[in-house]
């Protein structure tokens, strides 16, 4: 089974339908509850183990909802802008929660923010909301290394046997996934630049 793009349809568009109340929209709700909750177990309660379980369910729900609504025709509007904002939520606020415990530096955070920022504000000039930009592959790719980095950083913090080897696995992990963020954003920079050229463009009836 393939991971990106599991659940399509060879020969079937994907629609976004007018539709609130689906199981993916069900479980990207899930996947926002889940970023207090692994807040308070590692900041108030230190149960790392606790917390890598959450994270594992949050992963689980990102591949499940995408899989769910291209193989049962759930893909929704709402969705499609949900869905993103819960994985920049997710790993931003895993991110905080992180380097506040002490178990990665600033600079961690920043590489995570920094693109995110950019593309922030060249979303609102350009657009005043939501570009409407499909997921690139690179994108996919960089958010799940990003989801399988971080729990296993977490668990290298429990006195287990191979914690060191967990150790450096996890950052070689992160460190794929932080260079596919920042070429995401690159790619990202420039789609809404020109989609952004093309409205505007458009708009003064000079396409």
């Amino acid at each position: 089974m393939k991971f990106i793009g599991a659940g399509s349809r060879p020969g079937r568009p994907q629609v976004d339908h007018d539709v609130v109340f689906t199981i993916p929209n069900l479980l990207t709700v899930v996947r926002f509850m889940g970023v207090p909750l692994f807040i308070w177990l590692v900041l108030a309660q230190k149960e790392y183990g606790a917390g890598v379980v959450v994270l594992a369910v949050m992963a689980g729900t990102d591949w499940i909802d995408g899989y769910v609504a291209r193989r049962f025709d759930q893909a929704s509007k709402l969705g499609r802008v949900l869905d993103p904002i819960a994985d920049r939520l997710a790993m931003i606020a895993v991110a905080v929660t992180l380097v506040i415990a002490g178990v990665v530096h600033w600079l961690y955070l920043a590489a995570l923010v920094v693109p995110d920022a950019v593309l922030l504000v060249l979303t609102l000039s350009l657009f005043h909301g939501h570009p409407d930009l499909p997921v690139s592959v690179v994108g996919k790719v960089r958010t799940g290394l990003l989801l399988l980095g971080t729990p296993m950083l977490v668990l290298s913090r429990l006195e287990i046997g191979f914690s060191d080897g967990l150790f450096i696995a996890a950052w070689i992990v992160l460190g794929l996934g932080l260079l596919g963020h920042w070429i995401a954003a690159y790619n990202y920079f420039w789609a809404m630049l020109r989609k952004g050229r093309a409205r505007s463009s458009h708009d003064d009836g000079t396409a």
